[in-house]
């Protein structure tokens, strides 16, 4: 029998996770990604075998392109690399504009897939790692499922018993432990990510960002249970009607609030580097072949499928 003093705890948890309903703030679909967002032609944080491309760059030569209704971002898929370049052309976008307490749902009808990929879609502070990181769509050469991950400064972790969907595969959030690894949760349908997610036409992520918590949703395209306000976007959410999240990060252990400042939205495709690269992921579980920066350059072809399409990207305050 469980004393008075855990159900009380567990109450706590839960009591201190309710949502709300938000206002639309901004939509992104289309063409509003070339003037929401910014390409990013920097160096790669995580040590990828990537050249990112500025805008002008990514539109000559079809890496990024808009319709009235899609947003492609891509992988050059028709060059091999010299092993003097920095890596295979691609995209790195982030939004001009910054978000506090807010929910962002991502429409997104196929991801980057294939060896050596590391595509996400996140969410950081400008003062990392003080400021906070969301990792909302994460994940390597093809290996499901989905894993959505906090980064933080020192002093927050997570506890057990928290009521989500997912799975816990680590709890101390801070850079500085573990290889920063982060305090992930790996959801447990494996068309959240990857080659199934694809294969079902996509789906949706939405994250909620609060003071006292932060949750993620996942729901495959074609899922019964998509809220309307998610599967149609509209003026309003209401995160109160979108059941048990895939993964919920909570104050218990961690103060929230000093630890996630501002974020902006970042939308990526690196290869290899400081995850994909690893030959425990590249070779053991993605099943990929020789070193991921041979790969990587000597076969254009096999980055066919390796793009972006996304229907929306939505933030609500």
């Amino acid at each position: 029998m469980r004393s008075t003093a855990a159900l009380v705890a567990v109450s706590a948890l839960v009591s201190s996770a309710l949502g709300a309903t938000y206002n639309l703030r901004d939509a992104f679909v289309g063409h509003a990604f070339l003037t929401g967002f910014t390409h990013q032609a920097i160096p790669d944080p995580t040590h990828g075998r990537v050249n990112y491309v500025d805008q002008q760059t990514a539109l000559a030569q079809n890496l990024s392109f808009a319709s009235d209704d899609a947003f492609i971002m891509r992988a050059d898929s028709f060059n091999t690399v010299a092993p003097d370049a920095p890596g295979r052309n691609s995209v790195r976008i982030q939004s001009i504009d910054a978000y506090t307490q807010h929910v962002s749902v991502y429409n997104i009808r196929h991801m980057p897939q294939g060896c050596g990929t590391w595509p996400a879609a996140w969410e950081v502070g400008q003062d990392w790692p003080a400021q906070g990181e969301v990792d909302i769509l994460e994940g390597t050469n093809d290996i499901e499922p989905n894993q959505s991950t906090l980064h933080t400064s020192a002093n927050c972790s997570q506890p057990d018993g928290r009521v989500m969907n997912g799975n816990s595969v680590s709890n101390n959030c801070d850079v500085a432990a573990n290889g920063n690894t982060g305090c992930g949760v790996q959801a447990t349908v494996p068309n959240s990510y990857g080659k199934s997610f694809n294969a079902a036409g996509g789906g949706f992520y939405a994250m909620e960002c609060t003071t006292s918590f932060i949750k993620v949703w996942f729901w495959s395209r074609n899922d019964s249970s998509v809220p309307a306000d998610v599967k149609t976007a509209g003026p309003t959410v209401d995160t109160d009607t979108w059941g048990t999240p895939t993964a919920l990060f909570v104050n218990d252990q961690c103060d929230i609030n000093s630890h996630f400042g501002p974020h902006n939205i970042i939308i990526n495709l690196t290869f290899c580097g400081d995850w994909a690269g690893l030959p425990q992921f590249f070779n053991d579980l993605g099943g990929c072949p020789g070193s991921c920066p041979d790969f990587v350059d000597n076969n254009p072809s096999a980055f066919e499928d390796a793009y972006w399409d996304i229907a929306g990207v939505y933030v609500y305050e």
